[in-house]
């Protein structure tokens, strides 16, 4: 290896993948397109071992103990990278926000909060502010609607970002819901507490994607992905959900 070779080869940075439970449970190819993604923006990527829940149903729940405990276990598997990557709006809100939020101000725990929440990324945030990426994908003019999810969108503010990754990809026509950023009513634990609330909201969403005329419906959630593929298929609607990470690096699953 020239040294030349070797300065390249040390100016990579290295991406650790926060995979998130629902990814590796219920659609592993959503962190096999986050970590392919990763890659072809030029970074090296490693799925620490030993991920668990990044203590957000602790949280929401209000078992602060649980939560700090999930909370410093994550901080302890995530520490020595350049930075954190979460394919999750929600997730990456539980690191960002609301970690800090666990500990006392000024102590260490506190402080390994505060350095991993600077160093940790929603997926698309980072692609388009941080790699600068340009996704390399064409499709064949397929029609796509965006959901916003709840905590990506009120809590990271992340809009623009996944709508300018999937503007930028050929033959894809973005149509906008009525409101794309009303809740699907997954929530969490939410969906499990008010079944018939979560249930009218998620109707309601469906109604309007439909009403979009489009033939996928994106989001960056796998709790939003899940609820509104289950409710589109039992009303028998012919629109498939995908994660934008699918749609950016053309590993779509349907």
């Amino acid at each position: 290896m020239t040294d030349d070779q070797k300065d390249r080869q040390s100016d990579v940075k290295t991406v650790a993948l926060f995979a998130t439970c629902l990814v590796d449970l219920m659609r592993p190819n959503v962190g096999f397109a986050s970590a392919c993604l990763l890659e072809q923006a030029g970074y090296d990527v490693v799925v620490p071992e030993g991920q668990t829940c990044c203590g957000q149903p602790a949280y929401n729940g209000g078992d602060r103990r649980s939560a700090r405990r999930a909370a410093r276990h994550t901080m302890a598997i995530l520490e020595g990278y350049d930075y954190v990557v979460v394919p999750s709006g929600s997730c990456a809100a539980m690191i960002c926000k609301h970690y800090p939020a666990l500990f006392s101000k000024g102590g260490g725990d506190y402080r390994r909060a505060m350095e991993l929440s600077e160093r940790t990324y929603e997926l698309t945030t980072f692609l388009r502010d941080v790699a600068h990426y340009a996704p390399n994908v064409t499709l064949e003019n397929e029609t796509i609607t965006y959901h916003d999810s709840c905590a990506g969108l009120r809590e990271l503010h992340i809009q623009s970002q996944p709508r300018d990754l999937l503007n930028s990809c050929e033959g894809i026509h973005l149509a906008e819901m009525n409101k794309p950023d009303t809740c699907c009513g997954f929530g969490g634990t939410f969906c499990i507490k008010y079944p018939d609330i979560s249930d009218r909201l998620v109707e309601r969403k469906a109604e309007d994607i439909v009403a979009t005329g489009a033939t996928r419906v994106v989001a960056g959630d796998v709790g939003c992905i899940l609820n509104m593929e289950g409710k589109l298929h039992r009303q028998g609607a012919s629109v498939s959900v995908s994660h934008v990470a699918e749609i950016l690096a053309g590993m779509v699953e349907d």
